[in-house]
């Protein structure tokens, strides 16, 4: 090892899903929505003078904090963006968690987590889901420097019931409770509505699952307002200009097209739910999902050697090589289309190897 290695802050870093070169295959492995974007979106792109890419973005990317305080009906002192909902959690893991003391968050969950503590030096403990891949409220009431909760979870798709969150923050008051909310519109319920009555609860979201932007990188919390200017001091600190012109007139756009957003969410979960049906119906085992995911183990064929068999006729999937979960795929929502073709094939497949 080089002298100079001695000093470089190593971690093992997050690892994405695979995004494949060429397009003739049908991709289910990453959560992204199969539907375009809001038509308002795309009148943006044909419209945007190419003149004003010359300049700085407005670092607070006014635009797009305004248009989410009137889509959710909050004052914008409490609202935060940034470039996608990873750089949200990490400004917030940066910002909030430098107490010493270990932050909480699930065994079983977004892979990102431990990485932001383990580059930011956080201590944390992960605190185990049970059998059936809940997470147990009890273990989010001990003595911690921050709690970390994605709802629904993710890779699982389970939702944890609010009051049962509400009870972790309430019981919390010292430290900050970040609810990752990257899946939420696909049918749970939002933690925002207790943002009023707890001064310590970050609510985070993203444009990239249900409004189909996960290209552009938008992410954006909710907080109470000292809890914002506590990130924007940070952010500023870091770099001012988190979010390029084009992204933050993109995000507004797709704010002011309620009727599409509610249009593509009512096609995701519908399909979502009619895939149940049919992996059912083969004999896969799977939590109730409440995501544009499915996580599903069929109890008679490993979950690597579907995986194979599915990336080898072009359908990709997530596998998890990790313990408890290495017999399980994640099976994002695609089209009806997508996922009638995922059903044919399983089903023949499994009519031969089973």
């Amino acid at each position: 090892m080089a002298a100079w290695e001695e000093n470089v802050r190593k971690v093992v870093p997050y690892t994405p899903g695979e995004q494949p070169e060429h397009l003739d295959i049908i991709k289910l492995n990453t959560n992204e929505n199969p539907y375009p974007p809001a038509p308002k979106v795309a009148e943006i792109l044909k419209n945007m003078d190419a003149e004003i890419l010359r300049r700085y973005p407005d670092p607070a990317a006014s635009e797009l904090v305004q248009a989410l305080a009137e889509r959710y009906k909050v004052p914008r002192e409490q609202v935060f963006v940034g470039v996608g909902s990873d750089d949200v959690l990490a400004m917030s893991f940066l910002t909030f968690f430098s107490g010493g003391k270990p932050i909480f968050f699930p065994d079983i969950t977004y892979s990102f987590y431990d990485v932001w503590a383990d580059l930011f030096r956080i201590p944390y403990e992960c605190q185990p889901l049970d059998e059936q891949f809940q997470i147990r409220t009890t273990d989010y009431l001990g003595d911690c420097g921050g709690i970390v909760i994605p709802n629904p979870n993710a890779p699982t798709g389970i939702e944890k019931d609010l009051l049962e969150l509400e009870q972790i923050i309430a019981a919390n008051p010292g430290v900050i409770v970040i609810i990752d909310e990257a899946y939420i519109d696909f049918g749970g319920e939002s933690a925002l509505k207790l943002v009023p009555k707890y001064d310590n609860l970050l609510v985070v979201q993203t444009f990239s699952k249900s409004r189909s932007l996960a290209g552009m990188r938008i992410g954006y919390a909710f907080g109470d307002e000292k809890l914002i200017k506590y990130l924007n001091d940070a952010k500023y600190s870091f770099n001012s200009y988190t979010m390029d012109t084009v992204t933050i007139a993109m995000g507004a756009a797709s704010l002011r097209d309620e009727v599409y957003f509610r249009e593509t969410i009512g096609k995701v979960t519908a399909t979502r739910e009619w895939t149940k049906k049919e992996l059912a119906r083969l004999g896969f085992v799977f939590p109730d999902s409440k995501s544009n995911f499915i996580f599903a183990s069929h109890p008679k064929c490993p979950a690597k050697e579907l995986f194979e068999a599915l990336k080898e006729q072009g359908i990709y999937v997530r596998y998890f090589d990790k313990p408890r979960i290495d017999q399980y795929l994640r099976i994002s929502i695609g089209t009806d289309l997508e996922m009638q073709t995922l059903i044919q094939f399983l089903e023949q497949y499994l009519g031969e190897n089973v």
